[in-house]
Parts: structure tokens; sequence; C-alpha cells
């Protein structure tokens, strides 16, 4: 395995070790513990999950230390005409922030997002993600329609 880990699709036999990434991510966002209790179910992967998302994880010994998934975005969620990828979530093990992991795995899916002919990506970011984000070239786009545009989204042109 290379020195800064192998990125690889993730396997049914990988969601375990997945949704443990997830989870501790999560347990340090600022937000009240409960909400972070409420929230963590929806956040976990099921098999159902590796039927529709491409689910990438990056492997550094000794094991997952980082999650990226995706899929195709909805165009009404796109700052124009054409196409784009959701990213639904980037993950990075907490004892492992600041080792440039999650740019790494960001970095693979605007491989995969240039490869599959989009535009962009977009991310619907936590608070305390958009730092991460912006810093990347991310721009937040406007909100046109309150019930449905999640407040931060994001997008990063590819072209």
């Amino acid at each position: 395995m290379a020195e800064q880990g192998l990125i690889r699709d993730a396997t049914r036999a990988d969601l375990d070790a997945v949704n443990a990434v997830v989870a501790a991510a999560i347990h340090t966002w600022r937000l009240p513990d409960r909400v972070k209790r409420l929230a963590l179910p929806v956040y976990r992967y099921t098999p159902e999950d590796l039927a529709h998302l491409d689910l990438r994880v990056l492997e550094h010994p000794p094991g997952i230390v980082a999650v990226a998934a995706w899929e195709p975005a909805d165009p009404r969620d796109l700052p124009g005409a054409g196409s784009g990828m959701l990213l639904h979530g980037l993950y990075v093990d907490p004892a492992r922030h600041g080792q440039g992991l999650g740019a790494r795995l960001l970095g693979d899916a605007a491989g995969a997002a240039r490869d599959r002919g989009h535009e962009g990506i977009l991310v619907r970011a936590q608070a305390d993600a958009e730092g991460f984000f912006a810093r990347r070239g991310f721009r937040r786009l406007p909100v046109h329609d309150e019930a449905r545009d999640y407040a931060a989204r994001l997008w990063l042109p590819l072209s």
C-alpha cells in the first residue's frame, strides 16, 4: 500500500468500518449531542447504497480512514444547464484531520466527475465543512427556493 494510502471502491465488507469513520467525523461537528445522535442513522451507509452511489474509501494502515460518496446531481440543484455530480459525503477519521486525506478523496471525486462528463461538483456542506470546501475553490450558490434549496450548497466548476 502506498505511503499515502490506497483509494478504492468500498465493498459490503467495508460498511462497518465506513460507518465508524462517518460516526467519528459526525461526533466532531459543533452540534448538540442530541442532534448528532438523531442524525447519525441518516448518514450511515447500507448495502443498498452500494447499488446507487459511488462509495470510495481511503485505506491506510490499520484500515479505512476516510470515505467519500457521490452520484449524479439533480439538474434542478445545479447553477445552470448541464450536469454535475452530487458529493453526498466526505468524512475523515478525526485522528487523521489535517493530513490531506479529504483533499485526496475530493480529487478522486473530481476525476470521476470529469471522466463522466460532469461540469462540476455540488456539495451540501455541513457548517463545519464549508471552509474546507471554500479553500478548494467551491463557491456558495444562492438560495432560490427556500423550501427546496439547502442553505449551504456549494459548487466547484471543473472546466
